[in-house]
C-alpha cells in the first residue's frame, strides 16, 4: 500500500512525535510511505535516517498557495492509495481526488487528536479519532457518517536499544524520589501545578524533558518557590524510555488534554503514573488500578498522590502491573498499525 503522510507540525510537540512514530511504524511494517511535513530539525532527519523519502513544504497562513499546489504535486507524482493527514493545517492544504483528478484515485484521511473545527476538513473523506469522545464530537459537530470515522488508539512504544539514564548524569541524588514529565512547556499542560508541588515534597526531584513558551516562566517560578536546586529542565529528550525507567513516578496532570500518550508509555515502561482528569486521561486511565487521578490545577492533590506512592510499595506495583497489562492489551505499535491499515483497507475495498 502507497501511503503519504501530510503534517505541518510546531517545533516540539506530542502530536508531531506520534506523527514520527507512525510513520516509521508503517514504513517499518511494509508499508510503501512518503512524508510531507514543515522544515525540522528533530523530524525530518528521524524519518530520512529510518528510511522514508521527505517533502519540506512551509504550510503557511491564508496566503500560502503554494504549499496545496506543492502537495497535489506530490500526489500525482506519487500516486498513494492513501493521503493521511495530521491535524488542521495539514488538512486545509491537502487536496482531494476530486480536486486533482489524477489517474489513481485516492481517498482523503484526518488524523484528529484533538476537538478542531470541523470546517477545518472539508477535503477529507475519511476520519480517525484517538478517543472515543473525540469519535462522538466529528460524528456531532461535523455531520460525519459513522460509518466514516473511526477510533483508533495512539501506540506507547518509545525507543529501542536503551542507554540508561544515571541520576548523576543530570546531578540528582540516588536516594531521592524523581518525577518525570514528558510535556511541551506551555500552559496546558500544567507543568507549573508539578514545580508548586515540591514546597511540600522536600526529598522529591523534578525532572521536566520538553521544551516550549514557558521554559522561562517555568524557570522563574521554581527560583521564586524555592525549589530551583530539585527541578531539571532537560530540554527536547529522544530518549523517553531510558528517562522513564529511570524516574520513580511520571506525572500527566495537564489542564487540557485531548489524549495524552504518554499515561501509556509509563504503562509500557512500568513507571507508576499520575494523571489530571483532563479528557483524555479520564477515559482510559482507571484510578488506584492502573493509574493516580487527580483533579486538574489541584497542587495539594497532586502532592497527596505522590505521597499515597511513596507510602504504599504494594499500591505502586499494583499500578505497574495493571498499566502493563493495558498496554500490552490495548496500546502496542502492532495492533495501532494494524487497525489503521485494516482501515484503509476497508476504504480501498469498498467496505465502508
Amino acid at each position: 500500500m502507497k501511503i503519504l503522510q501530510i503534517m505541518a507540525g510546531g517545533m516540539h510537540g506530542g502530536a508531531e512525535t506520534a506523527f514520527v512514530d507512525m510513520c516509521i511504524a508503517m514504513y517499518e511494517a511494509g508499508q510503501n510511505v512518503e512524508v510531507v511535513t514543515r522544515p525540522n530539525p528533530i523530524r525530518v532527519p528521524r524519518l530520512e535516517q529510518a528510511g522514508l523519502k521527505v517533502h519540506t513544504l512551509a504550510f503557511g497562513g491564508r496566503l500560502d498557495i503554494y504549499t496545496p499546489w506543492a502537495i497535489g504535486r506530490i500526489i500525482r507524482r506519487s500516486e498513494p492509495d492513501i493521503v493521511q493527514t495530521w491535524m488542521s493545517r495539514a488538512a486545509q492544504k491537502t487536496p482531494n481526488w476530486r480536486t486533482t483528478r489524477t489517474s489513481k484515485r485516492y481517498y482523503n484521511f484526518a488524523r484528529l487528536g484533538g476537538y478542531y473545527k470541523l470546517s477545518h476538513f472539508k477535503t477529507m473523506d475519511y476520519f480517525v479519532s484517538i478517543t472515543p469522545d473525540l469519535k462522538r464530537h466529528i460524528e456531532e459537530t461535523g455531520g460525519i457518517e459513522p460509518r466514516k470515522v473511526r477510533h483508533i488508539n495512539n501506540f506507547a512504544e518509545t525507543e529501542d536499544n536503551i542507554v540508561p539514564v544515571t541520576r548523576e548524569s543530570l546531578q540528582t541524588p540516588e536516594d531521592a524520589i524523581v518525577i518525570l514529565t514528558l510535556a511541551r512547556l506551555h500552559e496546558s499542560k500544567a507543568l507549573d501545578v508539578a514545580i508548586k508541588a515540591l514546597k511540600d515534597l522536600p526529598d522529591v526531584y523534578l525532572w521536566l524533558a520538553g521544551e516550549g513558551p514557558l521554559r522561562a516562566e517555568l524557570e522563574a517560578l521554581a527560583r521564586d518557590a524555592g525549589v530551583e536546586e530539585r527541578v531539571r529542565f532537560l530540554g527536547w529528550r529522544s530518549d523517553r524510555a531510558a528517562l522513564l525507567q529511570a524516574a520513580d513516578i511520571c506525572a500527566f496532570i495537564s489542564r487540557i488534554e485531548p489524549f495524552g500518550t504518554v499515561f501509556a508509555q509509563s504503562w509500557a515502561n512500568e513507571t507508576p503514573v499520575i494523571v489530571s482528569d483532563a479528557e483524555g486521561p479520564s477515559q482510559f486511565c482507571r484510578d488506584g488500578e492502573d493509574s493516580l487521578i487527580v483533579p486538574k490545577d489541584n497542587v495539594s492533590a497532586f502532592v497527596e498522590a505522590v505521597r499515597k506512592l511513596q507510602a504504599s510499595p504494594e499500591l505502586k506495583e499494583k499500578l505497574i502491573q495493571n498499566g502493563l497489562k493495558r498496554y500490552r492489551g490495548e496500546f502496542t505499535k502492532e495492533q495501532s498499525v494494524k487497525a489503521y491499515l485494516e482501515y484503509y483497507s476497508d476504504v480501498l475495498e469498498a467496505k465502508i
